[in-house]
């Protein structure tokens, strides 16, 4: 189902583009993933993001070696499709332990 995109998320997106990746990690660790459905599925949680704004992601998220690509061509269409790589899932397990252990703390008292 799809979340209504709530406005302070875009006031908060530096903040939040920590757990954008972290959702692309997790997708990517899943399967293949490319632009367009992440962007779709993040839309699923809240986030808005532009081509503009989601392909550079995935090309520094590569870069850094948490990701591999490759091109895929159907006809005249082609695609680039991303999966993690053992440094991505690595990451992503660290964060995810992290995310916990915050989780926990944050949710214990009020704000």
């Amino acid at each position: 189902m799809k979340q209504s995109v709530n406005p302070n998320m875009r006031k908060h997106h530096d903040l939040l583009s920590g757990l954008v990746r972290l959702h692309v990690l997790h997708h990517a660790a899943q399967g293949e993933i490319y632009g367009q459905w992440m962007i779709d599925e993040l839309s699923e949680h809240g986030y808005r993001l532009s081509p503009g704004t989601l392909y550079p992601m995935l090309h520094t998220l590569e870069k850094k070696g948490y990701l591999v690509s490759r091109k895929e061509k159907d006809g005249r269409v082609s695609r680039r499709l991303y999966r993690a790589t053992e440094k991505g899932k690595e990451g992503l397990e660290l964060a995810k332990k992290q995310l916990r252990e915050f989780t926990k703390e944050a949710m214990k008292g009020g704000v």
